[in-house]
């Protein structure tokens, strides 16, 4: 274990209601067991005192790693299970299995964001002025320095490439507006695999390709013309000239493997589909109040005063519509309904269906990956206040209690089976938590 990682007693909090106490703090009184009992009660013992014997399981939540950090230090999590923070002028790799420290770098460049793909760790370096600071690419298994691109590397979902691009400034941010050139990276060398030119600016989106298959760039650009090429090589695929839209980085979206373009038409808001393999046009219809389309799963939402509601992407047919919901997003444990705003879910619901699964009033989502399904989830109860944390898992009609976290405690994220949070006095701590047997 590291230095940084404090030999404490785990934080063990065992709570039975929503409310975070113990039914009764009272001790039971003293009751008079009848003779004839004597027998059976003599059994009972001798069985609880075989059961005794086994080991007493861990608790809900230990405590694995402790960090003294700033609150501009940046962190990451890792797919293969590691944190890669950067504090105090170093940059250093944590095993979140075991919380033991893998390597540690000296990093004195300020960066104020942390990413990683194909065995790197891309640092963002700060830019106080309107120059590019660029990206510098560090090994995610040593720490040492392999490359350095002059423009912002972005990372490809599904394939593990990378794009170098140059974002087109604006008082919105660059989103994912590109302008001048393209270039599909290779990850260990930095090297540019292919090059694309993009005469004046163009929105940039990742489509899947087909099962098995390689992934594809999608380029809208100025002129209304959508440009289709095969990510690891940059082969055109196909082109189509696009309705007028607001284009923007959640416009057009692709949902269950189709693209959906959001645009006003003749009487209104219009969803158009098309093929992910040939830009071919698939289906036109109106959307009159839709302000958004979102992934749900298989399915697509459109966001809307009237609420939620789920169409087929391939077909355009309606699967489910939620009044009362004002918005969802994907997440491991599947899709999550909010009826009143980003801080207020309804609860995990199926995206086939739209079916209630976990009531979550009350409890706010962490972000990050869990495992099998689950989600962690807080709340605050006062007075204080205290925060709970509890699972949330499919199969549960409400979230199960684990802890209660220390004061002062926020900013979580999670891994499989890990809880990852920051505190107001300066520190990151990573728990194990062990989800209770319904």
């Amino acid at each position: 274990m590291s230095a940084d990682t404090a030999s404490r007693k785990p934080v063990v909090i065992d709570l039975g209601l929503e409310r975070g106490e113990p039914e009764t703090y009272h001790r039971p009184e003293r009751r008079t067991t009848p003779l004839w009992l004597g027998p059976a009660l003599l059994a009972v013992l001798l069985l609880f005192s075989v059961a005794a014997a086994a080991p007493p399981p861990g608790p809900p939540l230990s405590e694995l790693l402790r960090l003294a950090i700033s609150p501009g230090d940046p962190d990451t999590l890792t797919s293969d299970g590691r944190l890669v923070i950067q504090r105090a002028g170093e940059l250093s790799s944590y095993d979140l299995a075991t919380g033991e420290q893998q390597w540690r770098v000296a990093q004195d460049i300020p960066v104020y964001r942390l990413r990683t793909g194909g065995g790197q760790v891309l640092l963002r370096p700060w830019a106080p002025g309107r120059g590019e600071p660029g990206t510098t690419a560090v090994s995610l298994r040593t720490g040492a320095r392999t490359w350095h691109n002059e423009r912002n590397v972005i990372t490809f979902p599904g394939d593990d490439l990378m794009l170098a691009v140059e974002g087109v400034r604006s008082l919105s941010g660059s989103g994912r507006r590109v302008e001048k050139w393209i270039e599909m990276l290779d990850p260990a060398g930095g090297g540019a695999r292919w090059r694309l030119w993009v005469p004046s600016t163009a929105v940039l989106v990742a489509v899947p390709g087909p099962p098995g298959g390689p992934g594809r760039l999608l380029l809208v650009r100025d002129d209304l013309t959508a440009h289709l090429y095969e990510v690891a090589t940059g082969t055109p695929l196909a082109v189509h000239r696009m309705p007028p839209a607001n284009y923007d980085p959640e416009n057009p979206v692709v949902a269950g493997g189709v693209v959906l373009l959001r645009h006003p038409g003749p009487s209104g808001i219009e969803i158009s589909a098309y093929d992910p393999l040939t830009l071919r046009p698939m289906w036109t219809q109106p959307a009159t109040g839709t302000r958004e389309v979102r992934a749900c799963g298989p399915l697509a939402c459109l966001i809307g005063l009237d609420g939620v509601r789920a169409i087929d992407p391939a077909t355009g047919d309606q699967r489910w519509h939620r009044p009362g919901w004002r918005s969802v997003e994907d997440s491991g444990a599947g899709l999550i309904a909010y009826a009143d705003g980003p801080e207020y879910p309804a609860g995990v619901v199926d995206a086939r269906t739209g079916r209630m699964l976990v009531d979550l009033t009350g409890w706010r989502p962490v972000g990050g990956a869990a495992v099998g399904g689950e989600l962690l989830v807080t709340r605050e109860i006062g007075p204080g206040p205290r925060t709970m944390v509890a699972v949330a898992a499919p199969g549960l009609p409400h979230p199960r209690l684990l802890a209660e976290l220390p004061t002062g405690t926020g900013e979580c994220q999670t891994a499989p089976e890990r809880l990852i949070c920051r505190s107001v006095y300066g520190e990151l701590v990573v728990w194990a938590y062990r989800p209770r047997t319904a």
